[in-house]
């Protein structure tokens, strides 16, 4: 095969690649194409491309081959066009292999995420049972849902007891001395009652925040 028929077959199984990844790349629902956006699934030598999609390779190959062709122009010596062909076959190989393991990597990408979200409803639900907020229901710390709730449940009660207290507070200012101290425990209790209100909604929060962490790294 003498060198123009071999630029022209490169170029030909670079067309037909082409087809292939792009009808790949469309294909990809937002989902994966978002999960899988950090993922380097070359070596550097090959590609410089992260992510499900593979275009970018394509366009990598193409200038490998135009670089090719200034080389057979130029007459560098055979070992050098012969490392040249190698590479760019091995490149040819390396998308090829992507395209056809994308679902496979996809795959063990939801494994890893339920792994870890497996994991941290774990340490949740044990850091719940220590936290001396064990009297929130365990299944509440599982749910964003339930947790959002739960925490307009006791942003509710805070300004129930609030104005609570300011009543007892304006009856203490016009009440007969023999009923002050009733009232002022009273308002003692409802303080502490808010306290402990306050206290669990500042813990709600955090375990929204802990809850939600380990899957906003994965939509990032």
């Amino acid at each position: 095969m003498n060198t123009n028929e071999l630029i022209n077959k490169l170029k030909q199984q670079l067309k037909q690649l082409e087809q292939d990844v792009l009808q790949h790349d469309v294909q990809l629902p937002a989902g994966q194409r978002k999960m899988m956006q950090d993922v380097e699934r070359f070596n550097n030598e090959l590609f410089i491309q992260e992510g499900a999609q593979l275009k970018p390779c394509i366009e990598q190959l193409a200038r490998s081959i135009a670089q090719l062709q200034q080389l057979i122009n130029g007459k560098r010596s055979f070992h050098t066009i012969i490392t040249s062909c190698e590479k760019i076959q091995d490149r040819f190989s390396a998308v090829r292999r992507a395209l056809a393991t994308t679902n496979i990597n996809i795959k063990s990408l939801e494994q890893q995420k339920r792994t870890r979200r497996a994991h941290a409803i774990k340490r949740g639900a044990k850091a719940h049972q220590q936290s001396g907020f064990s009297w929130i229901a365990s299944n509440v710390m599982q749910n964003s849902h339930q947790l959002y709730e739960e925490l307009n449940k006791h942003l509710n009660w805070a300004k129930i007891i609030e104005q609570k207290i300011e009543n007892l507070q304006s009856s203490l200012e016009n009440c007969h001395s023999a009923d002050k101290i009733k009232l002022q425990n009273e308002i003692l209790a409802q303080h502490s009652r808010l306290g402990k209100c306050r206290q669990a909604t500042s813990y709600i929060e955090d375990r929204i925040q802990l809850f939600e962490r380990p899957f906003k790294s994965q939509n990032r």
